[in-house]
């Protein structure tokens, strides 16, 4: 793919898309954590997707490792690899861009139907996890704080979800700094969520993802 799109939108927001390669090296520089489904990675100008594809990729190939053998376990880990890759986008053809290109990998994976419940779930999951917004001011295309949704896989189809703003979750490093005054704290008793769902099936992410398209 081109690096560039056009010179003033690298003059107006600095766009240059990273190539693959390099992708593949700096992802290989924490090739255990990429690799683990549940590791959480936030790309805060993440463009179309070059970070987050290769990360979902990899998270995938390891649902596949694990998995292979249970389509049950199979489909509700690869959807919480999916939950476990965040990005922050300013420019809004390329938030949408990025949000179908992972979809589609998650979907050519486990060959799913457009219709399937489970994508409809990938497709309200990956509305929250990628933001239309600005990473430094930390607030979204209207102006409201950006906050993220910690995903969980409580087993048995169950899925945790609590929501937190990203202004309050990079005090952590605040405050757990040596020396810190509040160093000796856990960073629970520090920071809460902004809100708390009860547990999930895919079966209500998706009928999230109906109800949102309502709204919208």
């Amino acid at each position: 793919m081109t690096l560039v799109r056009s010179k003033q939108r690298v003059a107006d927001h600095g766009e240059v898309f990273t190539p693959a390669w390099m992708v593949e090296a700096m992802l290989d520089l924490v090739k255990g954590e990429t690799e683990r489904i549940d590791s959480r990675f936030l790309e805060p100008a993440c463009g179309s997707g070059n970070f987050l594809v290769k990360i979902l990729q990899r998270k995938l190939a390891a649902v596949e490792t694990k998995f292979a053998r249970s389509d049950f376990e199979r489909r509700h880990y690869a959807l919480l690899g999916l939950m476990c890759t965040y990005g922050i986008e300013l420019l809004d053809d390329n938030i949408a861009e990025c949000r179908a290109n992972m979809l589609e990998v998650f979907a050519e994976y486990l060959r799913l139907e457009e219709s399937d419940v489970l994508q409809r779930a990938a497709a309200y999951v990956l509305s929250v996890n990628l933001v239309h917004g600005d990473a430094l001011t930390m607030r979204t295309s209207v102006g409201q704080p950006i906050t993220f949704a910690e995903w969980g896989y409580l087993g048995k189809g169950k899925f945790q979800r609590r929501d937190f703003r990203l202004d309050k979750l990079t005090q952590s490093s605040a405050f757990s700094e040596e020396g810190s005054l509040f160093a000796h704290l856990g960073k629970h008793e520090i920071f809460t969520p902004a809100k708390t769902y009860p547990p999930l099936t895919v079966l209500e992410l998706a009928e999230m993802a109906a109800r949102q398209g309502d709204v919208e």
